[in-house]
């Protein structure tokens, strides 16, 4: 079958006849090109890449240990399936540990292959066409886009610094509400940053139970604070009546690739999610069940990458600070969002910004500086204290210190 003939089979969910043809590029590849251009044009000068969304260093000795002794064992070479009874009673005791609250790993808590894959075969749980699904901007897209793969349709909830990027969810359209089912919170948050309060928690599983919602909370960085204690919304009582929450272990305990995390909460919901996802996949491998139950037994882990982000959150906080952009220490995630200046004064010359894209592309070109633009709900630009450092606390310093030396060369307007 030709390239041609062939055009006309694809679904219209991804685009149908006209899939393949938009010239758009995304954003993270825009940001890729720009990095490889600027590499190229000025190879002696090191980019400094605060875009990077993931860990920087790999996993603790210890789990790697634990996955090359399971890896091992010939009994880990099946089908995970739903998941391995180790992986669940660690998660459990780690719920009870971290957050103070008690789930039944029975029933209450089945792994995920990371939390996307998780965000993506919920949909099939609950959405039918015409579903509603409210979703918060700027926000990790991939539940809201199953959603309407399945014929929902999604309302966004903009987070605004007016509202400590909080989402009004008095602001949801009534006509939209009747007919919704879901709605999906992410708290830390990426891109913001920004964490919930009890309070907000509350409000939240308060109204879900009041309009018949499924509340479901994406908790990747939950244990990621600088400070206080890491707060679950099953903290909050009767919340397993309405709520779902997702976890992960790429970002607490450097496992990205790994990809291994939990569903936790409704027990009925629990128990759909694993129909489909027995329909879907067939399990992670056991030996990184076994290790992450390694991990997940050590939530030191966490306390000591945290002391690691929260230390140089200070220092990128100082160094923009210092060059005039107005930032706070987030009090929990490895995110940074600046607002995007209108302009920039540098080598004498004015430039104007209609959007952070257009500033995070200049910063790229013009002063090797990665950071990842968001235009979703105002101009902003997130920066990650993921960034390379190798030499520890000296050489975090003289990154940051560098980065400073490049911005300080500008006159930025806000």
């Amino acid at each position: 079958m030709s390239e041609a003939s062939l055009q006309h089979l694809f679904a219209e969910r991804i685009g149908g006849a006209q899939y393949g043809q938009s010239g758009a590029i995304y954003k993270f590849e825009k940001i890729k090109r720009a990095k490889a251009a600027a590499r190229a044009a000025r190879p002696g000068v090191p980019l400094i890449d605060l875009g990077v969304g993931e860990p920087d260093e790999m996993a603790f000795p210890p789990v790697v240990a634990a996955l090359q002794q399971a890896a091992a064992d010939p009994a880990n070479r099946g089908y995970a399936d739903n998941g391995g009874a180790e992986f669940r009673e660690a998660a459990t005791r780690y719920m009870r540990r971290v957050f103070g609250v008690e789930l039944d790993p029975a029933t209450e808590i089945l792994h995920s292959i990371g939390s996307k894959a998780a965000l993506s075969l919920l949909p099939a749980c609950f959405i039918n066409p015409g579903d509603g699904v409210v979703m918060t901007t700027p926000g990790y897209p991939v539940f809201g886009t199953h959603a309407q793969y399945y014929g929902g349709r999604v309302h966004q909830l903009p987070l605004t610094p007016e509202n400590n990027f909080l989402p009004d969810l008095t602001a949801i359209p009534a006509d939209f509400l009747r007919r919704a089912k879901v709605i999906v919170i992410n708290y830390p948050n990426n891109p913001t940053g920004a964490s919930a309060t009890r309070a907000f928690f509350e409000s939240a599983v308060a109204f879900a139970r009041e309009h018949r919602l499924l509340l479901v909370q994406d908790a990747a960085y939950a244990a990621l604070v600088y400070e206080g204690q890491p707060l679950s919304v099953l903290q909050i009582p009767g919340a397993k009546d309405v709520a779902l929450e997702l976890h992960s272990l790429s970002k607490s305990f450097n496992m990205t690739g790994w990809r291994l995390g939990w569903v936790c909460g409704h027990a009925q919901a629990v128990r759909a999610y694993g129909d489909v996802k027995d329909n879907s996949d067939s399990g992670q491998f056991l030996a990184i069940q076994r290790a992450g139950a390694v991990a997940l037994d050590h939530p030191d882990i966490t306390t000591t990458i945290a002391a690691k982000y929260s230390r140089r959150m200070d220092l990128l906080v100082a160094a923009l600070r210092a060059v005039g952009f107005a930032v706070a220490k987030p009090r929990a995630s490895f995110f940074l969002y600046a607002r995007a200046p209108r302009a920039v004064v540098h080598n004498c010359q004015r430039t104007a910004f209609t959007s952070a894209e257009d500033f995070s592309q200049w910063l790229i070109r013009e002063l090797l500086v990665s950071t990842v633009p968001w235009d979703d709900a105002g101009a902003f630009v997130r920066f990650s204290v993921t960034f390379v450092a190798p030499g520890g606390a000296a050489e975090e310093q003289h990154v940051v210190a560098e980065l400073q030396s490049r911005l300080a060369g500008c006159t930025f307007e806000f």
